[in-house]
């Protein structure tokens, strides 16, 4: 009954522009999904050795950090639904490029550029300017429900992805295909989701596009902020460190580290992230329930701890399915922050920033994501230290919890009471 109740709350709100932007979270998810489990075994097939791979899926996320930046920062001045269609365009060319060559300085350009993602997370401007976009359709009451129902079913995407990418590639190589072409199969479908997203975000109405603001044209003077620069710079801050611990331990690395400790195939590698994504999925909707009795920061911090506990002890575990159940325990837990974390940002800035505001956070993210891999990558390829990631993933993010907690448990957002922006983050933007 009671969840009959979360989905009254949440879907009712969503206009005909939102119910288009909860379908094209789930094809962008399941393209991550689906390429993500074997990128890195795509990538070692091509030829590419673990330190180059690790260097490869860093300049992947510096690429899109960098573009999404610029695309995010500006999507509310120049138009988001303009911003979609170019994230798309560079979804299609990096796809394209991914599954035509195994040159690294070919693969290297469509890294920096392009979008991909090797972790199955939400990776370029997409998530940032639909946050904003999904933030006018709801109340800030139903915002928290909305965004768990969101992440939900993106979630749930990726989950089916990871299950199609590693199922279609083990059929292909049963059925006589070389493991290059098995792995190559899930790339070019990656690519072909991109043609599909523009034909999705050029249906767009203008209600998407961001409110007409007073502001004279030079009040938002960096990465289109104005008030809510304090809280927000802050917060990027944090976020980069949780996001820095998450690079070590990338799905598609995680999927490498299973299959060099256990042996896994990618058919099973499939089957164990379509549960621990479906697992997170539910999770993030759980966190909305508890963020209602206990407030946005507590949930963030109180279920992010043992989640991060439960991810140092996979590498300890002596035995393949002891090692999938701690891992799909952590999953369990492991996203109740993010619709939370999505709710707080959107929260303490106005309406005119949200784009702004979910693109620095975002991008601080992918900062983050970025700098780990290229450290990660000659560890999973060092038998002595192939677990050593996930201790480094683990240990720094619950660092991270401990920072948020202290710095923000007294910032409520204004449905809990508190204010759009504390005088205490004001100050810095005097």
């Amino acid at each position: 009954m009671h969840q009959r109740s979360l989905i009254t709350q949440a879907f009712p709100a969503l206009t005909s522009d939102a119910r288009l932007l909860f379908t094209t979270r789930v094809a962008r998810l399941f393209a991550y999904g689906f390429l993500s489990v074997v990128l890195v075994l795509y990538l070692a097939e091509v030829g590419l050795s673990e330190a180059r791979i690790g260097v490869l899926l860093t300049l992947t996320l510096i690429g899109d950090t960098a573009i999404s930046l610029w695309m995010t920062t500006n999507a509310d001045r120049i138009g988001r639904r303009k911003m979609l269609l170019v994230g798309a365009g560079l979804m299609l060319f990096a796809g394209v490029l991914f599954a035509l060559t195994g040159n690294f300085l070919l693969l290297v350009i469509a890294a920096t550029i392009g979008v991909i993602s090797p972790s199955g997370n939400e990776v370029g401007p997409f998530l940032s300017i639909e946050q904003a976009a999904l933030s006018q359709t709801a109340s800030g009451e139903q915002r928290t429900h909305v965004f768990a129902w969101y992440n939900l079913v993106g979630s749930f995407a990726t989950a089916v992805g990871s299950l199609a990418g590693g199922s279609l590639t083990q059929l292909l190589h049963s059925s006589g295909i070389t493991s290059l072409n098995s792995y190559r199969a899930p790339v070019i479908g990656y690519a072909a989701v991109g043609i599909l997203l523009a034909a999705l975000f050029a249906r767009l109405s203008p209600a998407v596009e961001a409110p007409a603001t007073n502001h004279p044209p030079d009040f938002k003077t960096r990465f289109g902020l104005h008030r809510s620069r304090g809280v927000v710079f802050r917060l990027s801050g944090l976020f980069a460190l949780d996001a820095f611990a998450g690079g070590f331990v990338l799905q598609s690395m995680v999927a490498y580290w299973f299959h060099v400790r256990f042996g896994v195939e990618p058919a099973v590698l499939g089957s164990i992230f379509f549960g621990a994504n479906v697992l997170a999925g539910l999770s993030g909707l759980a966190a909305a329930r508890i963020a209602a009795r206990i407030g946005l920061i507590n949930t963030m911090v109180f279920t992010h701890v043992p989640s991060n506990v439960l991810l140092i002890l996979v590498p300890l575990m002596p035995n393949l399915p002891l090692a999938i159940l701690v891992l799909l325990l952590r999953f369990s837990i492991s996203q109740m922050d993010v619709p939370t974390r999505q709710s707080y940002t959107m929260a303490v800035v106005d309406p005119d920033e949200r784009s702004a505001a979910a693109g620095v956070t975002g991008v601080a993210r992918t900062t983050g994501a970025a700098l780990s891999p290229i450290i990660a990558g000659p560890l999973f390829g060092n038998a002595a230290l192939l677990s050593v990631p996930f201790f480094l993933a683990g240990g720094l993010k619950i660092v991270y919890d401990l920072m948020l907690y202290r710095n923000f448990r007294a910032h409520k957002p204004p449905e809990e009471g508190g204010r759009l922006s504390s005088p205490d983050f004001a100050k810095e933007d005097r």
